[in-house]
């Protein structure tokens, strides 16, 4: 379960998409995800079938608090026993929990308790799987490669969003809400013997990265890590901006924007898949390129960029003048969005990796959600576009930041 290989040099001449190791991950990620996208669906489906919408809406939310809660513990854990054991040990209780929950509605009709149970074990494995996929990479290639595996990541994920729907859709027409946990729950299965076949690579031994004698020491010396780190520190705060403002406007903010221009649950489609196809176009970008250069520069950059068109949403005069800007939008964010993760991957030291990822996901995954309510409530007192440009200028912020420290600004991917 823990095979190793030497640690790789600077520089590979096999770029990582051509590497049998790293397509190995790729596909068992590849086919978590979609799991993951099939689950949603599926629980969604059986919590309104089985109770009212607000209790539907509540096992949704079940998962999120442990998300969060633990998040930062998750990191600490794929640190100290290894991204490839802790991503392995993750999809096996995920599948097992969704595959019991499948046979119990097949034999049974128990009520919401067991969807909220799932909810509940899925968000706190996922609170250790996030900062472990994010951890691995470093294991996995030379640290040349990490822009371009950053870049396959992204695709992955976009993939399973556009093809994980349908699957989600047809496992539900098929058999019901325990078909579709039951596809959810093999399709998570593939994973594992691929990820057990996967070769990772030992860290240097350096005790000064030695797991501290607690938990609790090991999260402070990824915090001060972070803290401390002139390239990472103000790249938590420009992500952190960066999502917390685009967050609301492009969630519940454009349901509303959908619902009151008469555009509908066609419209938003529409404008969703436009955003999924900027995104997409610029994780191929970074896939095939492996690198770009002046990697600071042109995070700030798009993320600037990229809020004047999420502000620019609110006043698109008609549907396609919207899917229009969503691509741009999806365009500049998401070539941010791999930017900034791919210094993330390059800039830290793999000892902390784990912990730094989940600094970056709890900012991502647990409190910038916690703006749609709010969001929601301004649209209602304020209008759609006073909001969108609050939002865009608060996006914008996460931007400057990159732009005024020297040293993010100034940072470049390896060579």
């Amino acid at each position: 379960m823990t095979a190793t290989l030497a640690a790789p040099p600077a520089s590979t001449a096999t770029p990582a998409h051509r590497d049998g190791n790293v397509r190995r991950w790729l596909a068992a990620y590849t086919s978590s995800m979609l799991g993951d996208t099939v689950y949603y669906i599926a629980l969604s489906w059986a919590a309104v079938r089985i109770g009212t919408p607000a209790q539907a809406g509540l096992v949704m939310a079940v998962g999120a608090l442990p998300r969060a809660v633990l998040m930062l513990g998750g990191g600490v854990i794929a640190d100290r026993f290894g991204p490839r054991r802790v991503v392995i040990g993750s999809d096996a209780v995920r599948c097992a929990a969704v595959l019991a929950v499948a046979a119990l509605l097949f034999l049974t009709r128990p009520g919401l308790w067991p969807l909220a149970l799932l909810a509940l074990v899925f968000g706190a494995v996922d609170a250790v799987f996030v900062p472990a996929v994010g951890a691995l990479p470093a294991r996995l290639t030379a640290q040349d490669q990490l822009g371009r595996v950053q870049g396959l990541r992204s695709l992955a994920i976009r993939f399973a969003a556009v093809v994980g729907a349908p699957l989600g859709g047809l496992g539900v027409a098929t058999g019901g809400a325990p078909a579709a946990f039951a596809l959810a729950g093999l399709l998570i299965a593939v994973s594992v013997p691929l990820l057990v076949s996967v070769r990772v690579r030992d860290l240097p031994a350096d005790p000064a990265d030695a797991p501290k004698d607690t938990a609790w020491a090991d999260l402070k010396a990824g915090l001060r890590h972070i803290r401390g780190h002139r390239v990472l520190a103000p790249l938590m705060l420009a992500i952190a901006l960066g999502d917390l403002g685009f967050v609301g406007p492009l969630n519940v903010g454009l349901t509303l924007l959908a619902d009151r221009r008469g555009w509908g649950a066609t419209g938003m489609g529409w404008i969703l898949a436009g955003f999924g196809t900027g995104a997409a176009a610029a994780s191929l970008l970074l896939a095939v390129r492996g690198r770009l250069p002046r990697a600071g520069l042109v995070a700030g950059c798009t993320i600037i960029a990229g809020s004047v068109a999420v502000g620019a949403l609110a006043y698109a005069p008609t549907l396609p003048a919207a899917v229009g800007t969503a691509v741009l939008v999806g365009l500049l964010t998401g070539l941010s969005g791999v930017m900034c993760g791919a210094l993330i991957q390059t800039r830290s030291d793999p000892a902390f990796l784990g912990r730094v990822t989940a600094v970056s996901s709890l900012v991502s995954l647990g409190l910038t959600p916690l703006s749609m309510p709010f969001a929601a409530a301004a649209i209602g007192a304020w209008g759609l576009r006073p909001v969108y440009v609050v939002s865009a200028a608060v996006c914008g912020l996460g931007g400057v930041v990159a732009l005024a420290v020297r040293v993010l600004r100034t940072a470049e991917l390896p060579r």
